[in-house]
């Protein structure tokens, strides 16, 4: 398995990417994100999924949306998920990240409603 599908596996199945980060110490390929990354956007996913389930289902529902319209390159998906959710907590509101990610999706593979 390529490394970018064990990272997918990983967002898509909301495992935690702590675990991601140790196994992926056994293999010889090059990730998109650095482990401090890693470790922020598992966190930014588990204080959204407490603070706000509804943005948290929703960015999983376009996510999903999108892996099964398949318009575009698979390792896109995942990869323009995670940049997304490294966003959140910042100065922009999670309505206002949630809007981004999805509208971004929309014109990249136009295929969303």
């Amino acid at each position: 398995m390529l490394l970018i599908e064990i990272f997918t596996d990983y967002i898509r199945n909301k495992k935690d990417l702590r675990e991601y980060v140790e196994r992926r110490k056994d293999i010889n390929e090059r990730g998109e994100f650095n482990d401090a990354k890693l470790i922020q956007i598992q966190e930014n996913l588990e204080r959204l999924k407490s603070e706000n389930p509804e943005i948290y289902n929703k960015m999983y529902d376009v996510l999903e949306e999108i892996i099964e319209q398949d318009k575009g390159q698979f390792v896109d998906y995942s990869l323009d998920f995670a940049r997304e959710v490294l966003k959140m907590f910042k100065n922009q509101s999670l309505e206002s990240i949630y809007e981004e990610y999805r509208d971004t999706l929309k014109h990249k593979y136009q295929t969303l409603n």
